[in-house]
This record gives structure tokens, C-alpha cells and sequence, in this order.
């Protein structure tokens, strides 16, 4: 809606408006387009918007371009701090640190300098600690477009064996 609302007004002088229906057959034209082999990225639905990215395959080549300081991942501290926070969020720091048993003041400093995180207000409880929770850059940077496409525990309990167990002796 946003997009023919955009487009709409962008072109005023324009008699006969165009329709979502319109807009919407347009976006497939332009991914379907984008989807063959010849274009190194493709258009994607992410973070509430669409985006063209790199695909997979010019991953490397691209980063490689790019320099390395587009090759910087999370630690795994920061990683395992945002998922906290992605999973149970609205959350406070110190149920943050409470459920990793250590402190996360530096990760969630950097969370919130990437953008991935944000103050979603106070909580309260004694001391109105500060709320946690993802933020639309978030989304962009995992490529979802809502909390709820995150992999749900059951996704991963057929991906990882208990220690010892192989698929043979199961």
C-alpha cells in the first residue's frame, strides 16, 4: 500500500491512479526478472520492505570487494545476547544476564551501536530497568520480515544430535 500511495502521489498529474493489484504485479515482474542467473542478486522481501541483495553464490566475491569491514560477524557473545533478547523480548539486562550468567553490559552496548537492538521502554519492576528488543534492522540483517519467521526450538532438535549419538546408532 505504501508503494502505490508513493507512486500515486509521485505522479499527481496522472489521471487514472494505480491499484495495489497493479503495484503488486509489477514487484513479481521485477523478482521474477532478477531471479535468472544472469543478475548476481535478486529482490527480496526483508525487514518490512524489499531490498535487492547478493545472492548466496556472490557472497564471497562480493565481501571480497568490499574489504574486510564488511566481513565483521557478531561474537558469539553479542550473538547469543540478541537471541536472548529476539526470543524473549520485551526483555530487561538483568534477565539478560540472568539467563547467560554473566554480563552483558558490552554486548548489548554493541547490539544497540549496530542497530540491531532497541530501548523499547522501561520495565516495572523495582529499579524500571530499561526493555529490550529487536529492531527493524534487525529484520534486514536476518532477512525476516516479522519476529515470528525466527526458527522455533523444534526447528533445531532434528538438526542436532545428543553428544555421542550418531545417525547410525540412534
Amino acid at each position: 500500500m505504501e508503494i502505490t500511495e508513493l507512486i500515486n502521489n509521485a505522479f499527481g498529474f496522472m489521471e487514472e491512479k494505480l491499484t495495489l493489484e497493479q503495484i503488486q504485479t509489477s514487484i513479481d515482474g521485477i523478482i521474477e526478472k532478477y531471479n535468472s542467473e544472469f543478475y548476481p542478486f535478486e529482490v527480496r522481501e526483508s525487514g518490512g520492505g524489499w531490498q535487492f541483495l547478493t545472492k548466496k553464490d556472490f557472497h564471497k566475491t562480493v565481501a571480497q570487494l568490499n574489504g574486510e569491514k564488511f566481513l565483521k560477524r557478531l561474537s558469539s557473545a553479542a550473538l547469543e545476547t540478541l537471541s536472548i533478547i529476539a526470543y524473549k523480548q520485551p526483555i530487561s539486562k538483568p534477565e539478560v544476564e540472568n539467563i547467560r550468567g554473566v554480563n552483558c553490559d558490552y554486548a548489548i552496548q554493541k547490539l544497540l551501536d549496530k542497530g540491531l537492538i532497541e530501548i523499547q521502554g522501561k520495565a516495572e519492576s523495582i529499579g524500571r530497568p530499561m526493555l529490550y528488543g529487536t529492531s527493524p534492522k534487525f529484520m534486514e540483517y536476518f532477512g525476516i520480515n516479522d519476529i515470528s519467521e525466527l526458527p522455533t526450538p523444534k526447528d533445531f532438535s532434528n538438526e542436532v544430535n545428543t553428544i555421542g549419538e550418531t545417525p547410525d546408532n540412534q
